[in-house]
């Protein structure tokens, strides 16, 4: 994580580092839906692990017992989903059921940012063994929401939700094959291979490429941030005088979720001296980006006192005085005691900690 005022040594690769707040370990949901080859094993709610033990009659109804074959489907009209969004869904079919190949619809149109397939997203969704009619995994069951990048989890789900969008809620019908076939099923999910996975998905939010939202014009006299959105720049007034306060100034207001202090914040940002200009972070890379995740706690004071309620979309211009910064100095980069510090900060995603 970023350095606080009082870290002056421990942690300096990772502030010169322009990914010092990327966190070690996946976002993930339940164990489901982390991919067969298992490159993530985290749980990003919290939740008990699934299994198939949970009753299919407050969610799904079946008509047909397990040792029924599979009736294929090629429509998602033949499961029936009711309920609002974000709220605990029925569902009704004729189970068992199974698909050829994985489908999705979607039940609930969103107006929000797109869900690209390799996105970082917050969700909530239940999931059915379709083979059974059983609920083998729910966020809305255990009342929050759940955050993770679809490039961590069964392709089925990557590519169902690909080019969907925030406030969509979605139906998937996800094959075996792109599932748990290949590690052999679930057992401790009670998932069999060949079994066809059932999911309803309402999309909360999504990580956003760059700020966006309505252009704020900030007041004369403060710093000027010019360059492309994807790589900007700082320059000074003539004979400007540092504040001796935060400032917190706004320069685009996105419409998404707002930080709090407890949030784990994803962020593009650029970090100079005042006065001089000199960088002493950036994710930028020239007009690349590579943002950065972690703890809002674990950040300087400045940017903990000055990013909580901004909303994701943001694009933030914090002034920091040394106070809120480096009261002692900092050796790597270099920054005397008392230095002010400027930050461009993107925000770009936020979650709750627990959720890293």
């Amino acid at each position: 994580m970023r350095p606080t005022s009082s870290d002056n040594r421990s942690t300096h690769s990772r502030f010169r580092n322009p990914r010092w707040l990327t966190v070690t370990g996946a976002l993930v949901a339940g164990m489901l839906l982390v991919t067969a080859a298992g490159c993530s094993k985290g749980n990003a709610s919290g939740a008990e692990s699934p299994s198939g033990s949970e009753s299919a009659s407050a969610t799904a109804t079946s008509t047909s017992s397990a040792s029924t074959p599979p009736r294929v489907i090629t429509s998602l009209d033949d499961i029936h989903v009711s309920g609002d969004f974000n709220q605990t869904p029925t569902v009704t079919a004729d189970w068992p059921l199974k698909v050829d190949e994985t489908m999705s619809k979607v039940l609930i149109n969103g107006t929000g940012a797109a869900v690209a397939s390799d996105s970082t997203v917050e969700i909530n969704y239940l999931g059915i063994d379709a083979t059974t009619g059983k609920t083998f995994d729910s966020s809305f069951s255990r009342g929050s929401t759940t955050s993770f990048s679809l490039a961590q989890v069964i392709s089925g789900f990557s590519k169902g939700l690909d080019g969907k969008h925030v406030g969509d809620r979605v139906l998937l019908a996800i094959t075996g094959a792109d599932g748990y076939d290949s590690a052999g099923g679930s057992t401790q999910a009670g998932i069999s291979v060949g079994d066809t996975l059932v999911f309803v998905v309402d999309i909360d939010s999504v990580q956003l490429t760059q700020p966006s939202g309505e252009t704020v014009t900030p007041p004369a006299g403060l710093p000027a941030v010019g360059g492309d959105i994807n790589n900007p720049t700082i320059s000074f007034p003539a004979d400007a005088k540092a504040p001796s306060d935060l400032v917190i100034q706004p320069l685009i207001k996105g419409t998404g979720k707002k930080v709090s202090a407890g949030d784990t914040i994803t962020v593009n940002n650029l970090g100079v001296e005042w006065g001089n200009g000199r960088v002493i972070s950036t994710t930028y890379n020239n007009g690349n980006p590579s943002p950065v995740s972690g703890a809002l706690s674990s950040t300087l004071e400045g940017w903990q006192k000055g990013l909580v309620d901004q909303t994701v979309g943001s694009r933030v211009l914090l002034i920091v005085p040394g106070s809120m910064a480096y009261p002692n100095g900092n050796s790597t980069p270099s920054v005397s005691a008392g230095t002010t510090l400027v930050f461009v900060v993107d925000i770009l995603f936020t979650q709750p900690a627990s959720a890293s």
